[in-house]
């Protein structure tokens, strides 16, 4: 990880918190703390990815999650989707990144491109 941690705001919290649980569960990724209306998600007691919605909401941004396995961007992509996200690239290979890219893309509540991402061969 090249940073410590990330914030953003969202238009309601609730919403993005059930979104986020859903979605980051199978990657590992939990809700680990809650302070002054902020949620933090990470791993082994560390929140990296932190949202409120205290503030003005960003415009769309990319946020792409780390996968250990193509079956764990599987199960994000359809954990996302059932979670209410919006379709934004089916899982599989991308190559023009690479030839062992294997992503999923969805849209947030906010209209953030969520991605979570594989970069280890099958």
């Amino acid at each position: 990880m090249i940073f410590d941690h990330i914030g953003l705001v969202v238009s309601d919290y609730e919403k993005s918190k059930d979104f986020y649980s859903e979605c980051l569960a199978p990657l590992s990724i939990n809700l680990l703390m809650e302070e002054n209306g902020w949620a933090g998600f990470g791993k082994e007691n560390k929140p990296e990815f932190w949202f409120g919605s205290d503030g003005d909401v960003q415009k769309p941004m990319h946020i792409a999650f780390a996968a250990d396995s193509r079956e764990q961007v599987n199960q994000f992509y359809e954990a996302a989707l059932a979670a209410g996200g919006i379709d934004n690239g089916a899982p599989g290979i991308r190559e023009k990144y690479h030839p062992n890219y294997y992503g999923a893309f969805v849209f947030d509540p906010d209209g953030h491109n969520v991605e979570a991402v594989c970069h280890k061969p099958e």
